[in-house]
């Protein structure tokens, strides 16, 4: 396991071909801090790649990761020793990686059926709230009080990303949506509602996909209020990034399809247009009584969970 070949591609590349998002939204980071960024992105790539198995034998490397981390042991792997530089220069928190290796291997439960609000708010933290704190310290972000924030942004990352695969979940076994939000339907009553639209079952999943997107709403709103937490160019980049993960969502609430249709993309036309809309949100670096974290947004996170980081 140790000797295997698993050097990480191109973070440049990986980011370009699997996160374009957050690749339109890297240029204006800057050519050291945004291939950083960049790098951070691949590791997290790489390990939720290796969840998935779309990497040979990934959950087994995921396994000797995640017992690595547990004990405190760096370099071990080889992933891990490849990415060992960036985490020592920007000291990234192990704990917090640790997180989300743990998310990740939840995906590897026989039934991944998340039962209700507080199974969803942290599973979504631990897969991306996660890589909201850890871009924090790549980004160099100064003032800890952008950590919570960042925390949101990840999880209303995530909650978006789970209303637009509804159908691509349940073909691989997987309901993200609660059971107390669907009346516990399974992946294959998910599927065949898919195919009568019109049907009673696919009208609570559309009210399930509404109730999702509200919720990430919320945690929009306060990932926007720590932007200017931020340094300026990290506040801009990371606000286009929002804005463009964000109109996912908007586009799925004005499909005809909602849940159910083609994946939805933001066309390059949309970026462009989300990019200028962020611009727009930099007056909030002006001096201005600025609230504090609305602490009800981590209600449903474990003490244990935001003493790794989170504030």
């Amino acid at each position: 396991m140790k000797g295997a070949d698993l050097r990480l591609g191109d973070p440049e590349q990986v980011l370009a071909t699997s996160g374009e998002s957050f690749f339109w939204a890297r240029r204006f980071l800057g050519r050291t801090v945004g291939h950083n960024a960049a790098r951070l992105y691949s590791f997290c790539r790489v390990l939720d790649d290796m969840a998935d198995g779309d990497i040979p034998n990934g959950p087994a490397h995921l396994k000797v990761i995640q017992s690595d981390l547990k004990r405190g042991v760096w370099g071990n792997h080889p992933v891990l020793n490849q990415f060992r530089d960036l985490v020592e220069d920007h000291a990234l928190p192990i704990d917090v990686i640790g997180s989300l290796v743990e998310g990740l291997m939840d995906d590897q439960r026989p039934d991944v059926l998340i039962r209700d609000e507080e199974e969803l708010i942290q599973y979504a933290y631990k897969v991306a709230g996660t890589v909201g704190l850890l871009m924090c310290k790549v980004l160099n972000v100064q003032n800890p009080r952008a950590e919570a924030h960042a925390i949101d942004l990840g999880i209303a990352m995530q909650l978006t990303n789970i209303a637009r695969d509804v159908v691509e979940d349940a073909n691989m076994g997987r309901r993200y949506l609660p059971a107390s939000w669907t009346w516990g339907m399974s992946p294959e009553d998910i599927l065949r509602a898919a195919e009568h639209p019109k049907g009673d079952d696919a009208a609570i999943l559309t009210t399930a996909v509404r109730r999702l997107l509200a919720l990430a709403e919320e945690y929009y709103a306060s990932g926007r209020i720590g932007l200017a937490y931020l340094p300026f160019r990290a506040h801009f980049s990371i606000g286009v990034a929002a804005k463009i993960y964000r109109q996912i969502g908007v586009q799925l609430l004005q499909s005809e399809h909602l849940w159910f249709g083609p994946k939805h993309v933001t066309s390059k036309p949309t970026k462009a247009f989300c990019t200028l809309k962020a611009s727009f949100g930099l007056v909030r670096r002006l001096p201005h009584p600025r609230p504090g974290h609305d602490a009800t947004l981590h209600a449903l996170l474990s003490p244990t969970m935001l003493s790794r980081g989170g504030r």
